[in-house]
């Protein structure tokens, strides 16, 4: 998945918006002002952070070469995923949608998307 596809596939859930809160490298997309995806505009291919269960996130690293612990990011909630090193497209977003929901679940009930 490139950069433009991640892009795209993560606007299009309810909620998003994306910012560049570290500097303007570091692209953010957030629901209700709470991250769930970032990755670098200069360096996408050296992964991309996403938020992910503590007991999956093991799981997925001992599973995957594409998927480390966070990088700058704590390693018991957020992985980091090489996105062009051959994981396949609807795995990738998988994990993205997995990100996402976590993120809503723990929402007030008034900041989640409709």
């Amino acid at each position: 998945m490139n950069i433009v596809d991640f892009r795209n596939y993560c606007l299009a859930k309810p909620g998003t918006t994306e910012e560049l809160p570290f500097d303007e490298d570091t692209l953010v997309f957030k629901v209700s002002c709470k991250m769930f995806a970032l990755c670098s505009l200069s360096e996408y291919g050296k992964g991309i952070a996403l938020k992910c269960d503590p007991e999956q996130a093991v799981l997925l690293r001992e599973q995957y070469a594409q998927i480390l612990p966070g990088y700058h990011m704590s390693k018991k909630h957020w992985n980091t995923v090489l996105p062009e090193a051959g994981l396949p497209p609807e795995f990738l977003k998988s994990l993205i949608d997995h990100s996402y929901t976590l993120v809503v679940a723990k929402l007030p009930k008034a900041l989640k998307p409709v």
